[in-house]
């Protein structure tokens, strides 16, 4: 399981002390990787390779939490967190084009964001707490269209948001599986038990601030 767990601080008041924390836990623990915000990239990527912990994942998030800033502006972030060192994209979708029904808008930017990652792997938000099944399963197909590599549950900032639920894993899993594209579980995963639910419903990773308490 712990080859499943981005080990995640995104919280706004992040110092770099809770950064260094998650840092040192994801190599004491073997983890895939961490998710931190674009400003704490360089630093994590600088600490990981002088610690011995070059094999971890540094993935970042673009358009967080809302998904609501230009298409420019999010293929900016991508370009400056690319650089700083990030090794995958966490992308947030503008929800509110998706229920627009903009199909044009969200692929296009998907595919704007994606040529941006440099051929790193591309994961795209949906907001699952904000959509409906119909809808999650449409921003999937459109997903596929844009060339994203993962699908994500949610961000975790939606007020009284759940966040990941089986159900929506699993429909997101057997909208995009037979594309290639996998699934990224993110939202109120906090013990094993939950994780495994996760992964048996179609997750090959776990976005959680949890994974200590997890593999422990």
């Amino acid at each position: 399981m712990r080859k499943y767990v981005e080990h995640t601080l995104l919280k706004q008041d992040a110092v770099q002390n809770e950064v260094k924390k998650i840092l040192d836990e994801a190599v004491k623990y073997g983890f895939l990787g961490v998710c931190v915000n674009p400003c704490n990239v360089k630093y994590a990527k600088q600490y990981l390779k002088e610690t011995g912990g070059s094999d971890v994942k540094v993935v970042t998030v673009v358009g967080f939490p809302l998904g609501q800033n230009t298409t420019e502006i999010k293929i900016l972030e991508t370009i400056d967190a690319i650089k700083n060192g990030a090794d995958e994209i966490d992308m947030v979708l503008n929800v509110g084009r998706l229920k627009d029904s903009d199909d044009a808008y969200i692929v296009n930017e998907i595919a704007g964001v994606k040529m941006a990652c440099q051929g790193k792997n591309l994961k795209v938000i949906l907001e699952t707490d904000l959509l409906t099944s119909d809808e999650i399963k449409r921003a999937c197909e459109l997903c596929i269209k844009g060339g994203a590599d993962f699908v994500k549950t949610s961000t975790g900032f939606v007020k009284n948001g759940v966040g990941a639920k089986v159900e929506d894993v699993k429909l997101m899993y057997e909208t995009v599986k037979d594309a290639g594209l996998k699934v990224k579980a993110s939202g109120g995963i906090r013990d094993k038990e939950t994780a495994a639910k996760m992964i048996e419903a179609g997750a090959s990773r776990l976005g959680t601030s949890s994974g200590v308490a997890i593999v422990s």
